[in-house]
């Protein structure tokens, strides 16, 4: 528990001023976190991160964390748009998979790209929340964090059934809802102390969805961990595991804040 705080704490420090700077430098840190992201994927599946699907993978990668300002720049440039740049990687690795006779698969096709694609659009949306605005990006974290820790503590206090145990064994139901709980009454001191230009129901609505969506990004990160016999998908930060254990529930936020237009 010691060795987690610390870690928790050296990672705050760097992190939060990279977030409240943003700009560049956030960009930046956003591409090398996906970067051990992707890493912490394939080595789960145990593929050379110096191979051709490698590359591909991590190429595709870069490509969807493109920021829109940059994604417009290259369109007008090369007339590809992102989601050509990703068919274009889909025909690479299947013209790769008839070159080493099926010594890479169809189903590891699949794993690669679909691999990118969580970890690119995830990881693009982290950045876009930031430039829509430093309140938005404190938002998110806030409902991951506040979500994280509510169910922690209200799972070990209360929690007496088991939420998903072929998953995620120490998760309880208690704790499910008492990460929402948590979630909503820190939004609406964050809606208190810096308002946002919403009505106070679509704050509490939008709180709770995410909330609920963080924690199925949890139990999908989980469920990939176990598939594949690891504890952790890294060792990035000693007693917090990868990169892909700690921001599990961002990747699925994000996307979300923004589909529903929270962010703008």
């Amino acid at each position: 528990m010691k060795q987690r705080i610390i870690t928790g704490v050296v990672a705050a420090a760097f992190f939060i001023p990279f977030v409240i700077y943003g700009q560049l430098p956030f960009t930046l840190l956003v591409y090398a976190m996906a970067t051990v992201a992707m890493f912490e994927l394939l080595r789960m599946k145990k593929m050379s991160v110096f191979s051709i699907p490698g590359f591909v993978g991590f190429l595709t990668v870069y490509v969807l964390l493109m920021p829109d300002s940059w994604a417009d720049k290259v369109h007008e440039v090369t007339s590809y748009s992102k989601l050509e740049f990703l068919v274009i990687s889909a025909l690479l690795l299947l013209i790769h998979s008839v070159i080493v006779k099926n010594h890479f698969t169809f189903d590891e096709i699949g794993f690669v790209l679909l691999s990118a694609l969580y970890i690119g659009i995830g990881f693009y949306y982290l950045i876009e929340t930031r430039n829509a605005g430093l309140e938005f990006i404190i938002f998110a974290l806030l409902i991951v964090w506040c979500t994280d820790s509510g169910a922690y503590f209200t799972g070990r206090k209360f929690g007496k059934n088991k939420l998903w145990p072929e998953i995620s064994p120490n998760k309880t139901v208690e704790g499910f809802f008492g990460g929402i709980l948590t979630a909503v009454v820190f939004a609406c001191i964050m809606q208190m102390i810096y308002p946002f230009d919403k009505p106070w129901f679509i704050l509490v609505l939008v709180t709770i969805v995410s909330s609920v969506f963080g924690q199925l990004g949890d139990l999908v990160e989980s469920a990939i961990k176990r598939h594949y016999d690891v504890k952790d998908s890294g060792k990035i930060l000693p007693g917090h595991g990868g990169i892909l254990d700690r921001f599990d529930s961002l990747l699925f936020v994000l996307p979300l804040l923004n589909l529903l237009h929270f962010v703008s």
